[in-house]
């Protein structure tokens, strides 16, 4: 599916306790350039696959910042 700079991370995101708040954060990830895939999980981690050679961890964890979500690296 992904190429050599294809990557993952698990995201613990504090204040997803919702399903709308677990859609809007993959919404925001999906968003974001270079993400392949992100899935939210109702314990407050969402998993994200994306191109390394595009995006960052801190560009993932910006983008939820500026939805108003805590992230960071589990």
């Amino acid at each position: 599916m992904a190429d050599q700079s294809g990557a993952r991370v698990l995201l613990g995101v504090r204040g997803m306790d919702t399903a709308t708040s677990r859609g809007r954060v993959e919404e925001a990830l999906r968003s974001v350039r270079g993400v392949l895939r992100a899935e939210a999980s109702s314990d407050r981690q969402v998993a994200v696959e994306y191109d390394a050679a595009e995006v960052t961890v801190m560009d993932l964890i910006r983008a939820l910042r500026r939805i108003g979500f805590l992230a960071g690296m589990e």
